[in-house]
Protein backbone atom coordinates (compact mmCIF):
# COMPACT_ATOMS: atom_id res chain seq x y z
CA UNK A 1 0.00 0.00 0.00
CA UNK A 2 2.81 2.40 1.00
CA UNK A 3 4.73 2.09 -2.51
CA UNK A 4 1.20 2.31 -4.40
CA UNK A 5 0.67 5.32 -2.39
CA UNK A 6 4.27 7.21 -3.42
CA UNK A 7 4.10 5.79 -6.99
CA UNK A 8 5.23 8.22 -9.70
CA UNK A 9 1.87 8.47 -10.54
CA UNK A 10 0.43 9.67 -7.16
CA UNK A 11 2.76 12.09 -6.44
CA UNK A 12 2.38 13.40 -10.45
CA UNK A 13 -1.46 13.66 -9.39
CA UNK A 14 -0.92 15.60 -6.49
CA UNK A 15 1.16 17.68 -7.71
CA UNK A 16 -1.36 19.15 -10.43
CA UNK A 17 -4.05 19.01 -8.12
CA UNK A 18 -1.50 21.82 -5.61
CA UNK A 19 -1.10 23.77 -8.38
CA UNK A 20 -4.82 23.92 -9.49
CA UNK A 21 -5.65 24.31 -5.64
CA UNK A 22 -2.59 27.68 -6.12
CA UNK A 23 -4.11 28.76 -9.29
CA UNK A 24 -7.28 28.34 -7.76
CA UNK A 25 -6.48 30.45 -4.81
CA UNK A 26 -4.01 33.57 -6.49
CA UNK A 27 -7.39 33.90 -9.05
CA UNK A 28 -9.22 34.86 -6.50
CA UNK A 29 -6.98 37.05 -4.73
CA UNK A 30 -6.58 39.07 -8.00
CA UNK A 31 -10.35 39.31 -7.71
CA UNK A 32 -10.96 40.10 -4.42
CA UNK A 33 -7.83 43.19 -4.93
CA UNK A 34 -9.23 44.00 -8.29
CA UNK A 35 -12.53 44.31 -6.25
CA UNK A 36 -10.86 46.04 -3.97
CA UNK A 37 -9.34 48.56 -6.26
CA UNK A 38 -12.92 49.15 -7.92
CA UNK A 39 -14.32 50.24 -4.57
CA UNK A 40 -11.59 52.74 -3.83
CA UNK A 41 -11.93 54.44 -7.47
CA UNK A 42 -15.27 54.22 -6.78
CA UNK A 43 -16.64 55.73 -3.47
CA UNK A 44 -14.43 59.12 -4.12
CA UNK A 45 -16.40 59.32 -7.95
CA UNK A 46 -19.35 58.76 -6.01
CA UNK A 47 -18.89 61.78 -3.37
CA UNK A 48 -17.84 63.61 -6.16
CA UNK A 49 -20.69 63.17 -8.78
CA UNK A 50 -22.97 63.92 -5.66
CA UNK A 51 -21.71 67.17 -5.09
CA UNK A 52 -21.81 67.60 -8.62
CA UNK A 53 -25.54 66.91 -8.58
CA UNK A 54 -26.63 68.65 -5.67
CA UNK A 55 -25.01 71.59 -6.53
CA UNK A 56 -26.14 71.57 -10.23
CA UNK A 57 -29.28 73.54 -9.84
CA UNK A 58 -27.54 76.89 -8.08
CA UNK A 59 -25.49 77.28 -11.20
CA UNK A 60 -27.14 80.46 -12.90
CA UNK A 61 -27.20 82.78 -16.02
CA UNK A 62 -25.65 86.34 -15.68
CA UNK A 63 -29.23 87.69 -16.74
CA UNK A 64 -30.84 85.85 -13.80
CA UNK A 65 -28.60 86.91 -11.67
CA UNK A 66 -29.92 90.30 -10.99
CA UNK A 67 -33.40 88.90 -9.63
CA UNK A 68 -31.55 86.80 -6.75
CA UNK A 69 -30.47 90.36 -4.84
CA UNK A 70 -27.28 89.13 -3.70
CA UNK A 71 -25.24 90.51 -0.83
CA UNK A 72 -21.93 90.61 -2.32
CA UNK A 73 -20.80 89.07 -5.36
CA UNK A 74 -17.51 86.85 -4.29
CA UNK A 75 -14.96 86.07 -6.12
CA UNK A 76 -12.39 83.66 -5.30
CA UNK A 77 -8.80 83.67 -5.97
CA UNK A 78 -7.04 81.84 -8.15
CA UNK A 79 -3.16 82.91 -7.98
CA UNK A 80 -0.77 85.32 -9.27
CA UNK A 81 1.57 85.13 -12.27
CA UNK A 82 5.73 85.96 -11.43
CA UNK A 83 5.08 89.78 -11.80
CA UNK A 84 2.38 89.74 -8.60
CA UNK A 85 -0.51 90.57 -11.60
CA UNK A 86 -3.67 87.85 -11.65
CA UNK A 87 -3.22 85.48 -13.68
CA UNK A 88 -5.82 84.53 -16.73
CA UNK A 89 -7.73 82.78 -14.32
CA UNK A 90 -8.09 84.80 -11.40
CA UNK A 91 -8.51 87.87 -14.20
CA UNK A 92 -11.73 86.63 -15.96
CA UNK A 93 -13.12 85.53 -12.72
CA UNK A 94 -12.90 89.50 -11.54
CA UNK A 95 -14.17 90.31 -14.95
CA UNK A 96 -16.84 88.79 -14.58
CA UNK A 97 -17.60 89.91 -11.17
CA UNK A 98 -16.86 93.49 -12.26
CA UNK A 99 -19.26 93.11 -15.05
CA UNK A 100 -21.97 91.65 -13.09
CA UNK A 101 -21.11 94.75 -10.25
CA UNK A 102 -21.49 96.83 -13.15
CA UNK A 103 -25.13 95.28 -13.94
CA UNK A 104 -26.40 96.01 -10.60
CA UNK A 105 -26.48 92.36 -9.43
CA UNK A 106 -24.75 93.43 -6.16
CA UNK A 107 -23.55 96.93 -4.63
CA UNK A 108 -20.31 94.87 -3.45
CA UNK A 109 -17.74 92.99 -4.30
CA UNK A 110 -15.94 90.41 -1.52
CA UNK A 111 -12.50 89.15 -3.03
CA UNK A 112 -11.12 86.12 -1.26
CA UNK A 113 -8.00 84.98 -1.33
CA UNK A 114 -4.88 84.40 -0.28
CA UNK A 115 -2.09 86.69 1.80
CA UNK A 116 -1.03 84.57 4.24
CA UNK A 117 2.83 85.59 3.33
CA UNK A 118 3.96 88.47 3.24
CA UNK A 119 5.57 87.87 -0.52
CA UNK A 120 2.17 86.40 -1.54
CA UNK A 121 -0.38 89.03 -1.40
CA UNK A 122 -3.42 87.59 -4.06
CA UNK A 123 -5.98 89.65 -2.42
CA UNK A 124 -4.62 93.38 -2.78
CA UNK A 125 -3.90 92.15 -6.45
CA UNK A 126 -7.24 91.66 -6.58
CA UNK A 127 -8.45 94.95 -5.24
CA UNK A 128 -5.81 96.81 -7.41
CA UNK A 129 -7.28 95.18 -10.64
CA UNK A 130 -11.02 95.95 -9.40
CA UNK A 131 -9.84 99.93 -8.39
CA UNK A 132 -8.48 100.63 -12.05
CA UNK A 133 -11.87 98.93 -13.30
CA UNK A 134 -13.47 101.49 -11.52
CA UNK A 135 -15.08 99.77 -8.89
CA UNK A 136 -15.78 102.31 -5.46
CA UNK A 137 -13.28 101.52 -3.18
CA UNK A 138 -16.15 101.09 -0.93
CA UNK A 139 -18.15 98.95 -2.67
CA UNK A 140 -14.67 96.72 -1.96
CA UNK A 141 -14.37 94.17 0.53
CA UNK A 142 -11.49 92.32 0.79
CA UNK A 143 -10.89 88.58 2.71
CA UNK A 144 -6.98 88.38 3.07
CA UNK A 145 -7.59 85.14 5.03
CA UNK A 146 -9.40 83.06 2.39
CA UNK A 147 -6.87 80.54 2.15
CA UNK A 148 -9.44 77.75 0.58
CA UNK A 149 -12.60 77.82 -0.49
CA UNK A 150 -14.10 76.27 2.96
CA UNK A 151 -12.05 79.28 4.80
CA UNK A 152 -13.60 82.18 2.08
CA UNK A 153 -17.02 80.68 2.78
CA UNK A 154 -16.98 80.26 6.28
CA UNK A 155 -15.40 83.72 6.58
CA UNK A 156 -17.90 85.35 4.12
CA UNK A 157 -20.69 83.80 6.57
CA UNK A 158 -19.08 84.30 10.17
CA UNK A 159 -17.12 87.79 9.09
CA UNK A 160 -18.73 89.36 6.48
CA UNK A 161 -22.25 88.44 7.45
CA UNK A 162 -23.08 87.48 3.93
CA UNK A 163 -26.33 85.54 3.69
CA UNK A 164 -26.90 85.27 0.23
CA UNK A 165 -23.86 85.84 -2.35
CA UNK A 166 -23.42 85.23 -6.33
CA UNK A 167 -20.13 83.02 -6.42
CA UNK A 168 -17.34 83.58 -9.40
CA UNK A 169 -15.46 81.06 -10.56
CA UNK A 170 -14.78 78.61 -13.10
CA UNK A 171 -17.38 75.40 -13.85
CA UNK A 172 -15.25 72.82 -12.22
CA UNK A 173 -14.58 74.42 -9.26
CA UNK A 174 -18.01 75.97 -9.00
CA UNK A 175 -19.58 72.36 -7.39
CA UNK A 176 -17.91 72.68 -4.45
CA UNK A 177 -17.74 76.56 -3.74
CA UNK A 178 -21.24 75.63 -3.98
CA UNK A 179 -21.70 72.91 -1.82
CA UNK A 180 -19.77 74.34 0.48
CA UNK A 181 -21.58 78.01 0.58
CA UNK A 182 -25.00 75.65 1.28
CA UNK A 183 -23.37 73.58 3.75
CA UNK A 184 -22.09 76.61 5.97
CA UNK A 185 -25.29 78.39 5.48
CA UNK A 186 -24.67 81.24 2.74
CA UNK A 187 -27.82 80.85 -0.18
CA UNK A 188 -24.93 80.58 -2.70
CA UNK A 189 -25.91 81.39 -6.69
CA UNK A 190 -22.78 80.42 -9.07
CA UNK A 191 -22.12 82.61 -12.53
CA UNK A 192 -19.75 80.53 -14.51
CA UNK A 193 -16.55 82.65 -15.64
CA UNK A 194 -15.05 80.59 -18.07
CA UNK A 195 -14.00 82.64 -21.29
CA UNK A 196 -11.22 80.31 -22.59
CA UNK A 197 -9.78 76.97 -22.30
CA UNK A 198 -7.27 77.07 -19.42
CA UNK A 199 -3.99 74.81 -19.81
CA UNK A 200 -3.18 71.59 -17.45
CA UNK A 201 -7.58 71.43 -17.15
CA UNK A 202 -7.23 67.69 -16.80
CA UNK A 203 -5.06 68.21 -14.38
CA UNK A 204 -7.61 70.49 -12.53
CA UNK A 205 -10.63 68.35 -13.24
CA UNK A 206 -8.61 65.18 -11.54
CA UNK A 207 -7.35 67.32 -8.33
CA UNK A 208 -10.46 68.43 -8.09
CA UNK A 209 -12.56 65.02 -7.07
CA UNK A 210 -9.95 64.78 -4.47
CA UNK A 211 -10.88 68.04 -3.13
CA UNK A 212 -14.41 67.23 -3.28
CA UNK A 213 -14.57 64.30 -1.27
CA UNK A 214 -12.21 66.43 1.18
CA UNK A 215 -14.99 69.33 1.16
CA UNK A 216 -17.88 66.41 2.18
CA UNK A 217 -15.49 65.36 5.15
CA UNK A 218 -15.04 69.19 6.13
CA UNK A 219 -19.06 69.99 5.94
CA UNK A 220 -19.34 66.70 8.67
CA UNK A 221 -17.14 67.97 11.09
CA UNK A 222 -17.32 71.77 10.22
CA UNK A 223 -13.52 72.98 11.75
CA UNK A 224 -13.35 76.89 12.23
CA UNK A 225 -11.09 78.62 9.65
CA UNK A 226 -7.40 79.57 10.43
CA UNK A 227 -8.14 82.93 11.01
CA UNK A 228 -11.61 84.53 12.37
CA UNK A 229 -11.78 88.02 13.98
CA UNK A 230 -14.37 90.95 14.51
CA UNK A 231 -17.12 91.25 11.80
CA UNK A 232 -17.11 93.59 8.98
CA UNK A 233 -20.63 93.43 7.56
CA UNK A 234 -20.94 93.24 4.01
CA UNK A 235 -23.79 95.65 4.51
CA UNK A 236 -21.26 98.75 5.21
CA UNK A 237 -18.33 100.04 3.74
CA UNK A 238 -15.68 97.89 2.10
CA UNK A 239 -12.97 100.02 3.01
CA UNK A 240 -12.48 98.63 6.72
CA UNK A 241 -11.58 95.15 5.05
CA UNK A 242 -8.45 97.28 3.60
CA UNK A 243 -4.84 96.94 5.06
Amino acid sequence: MRSETCSPANRKAREIEMSKKKKKKGKAVRVTVLILLILALAAPLSVSKYIEKASEAYLISEEDAIEYKADCILVLGAGLKADGTPNHMLRDRLDKGIELYNAGVSPKLLLSGDNGQEKYDEVNAMKKYALDAGVSSEDIFTDHAGFSTYESMYRAKEIFLVEKAIIITQKYHQYRALYLARGIGVEGYGVISEPRIYSGQNYREMREILARNKAFLMMLIKPEPTYLGETIPISGSGLASHD
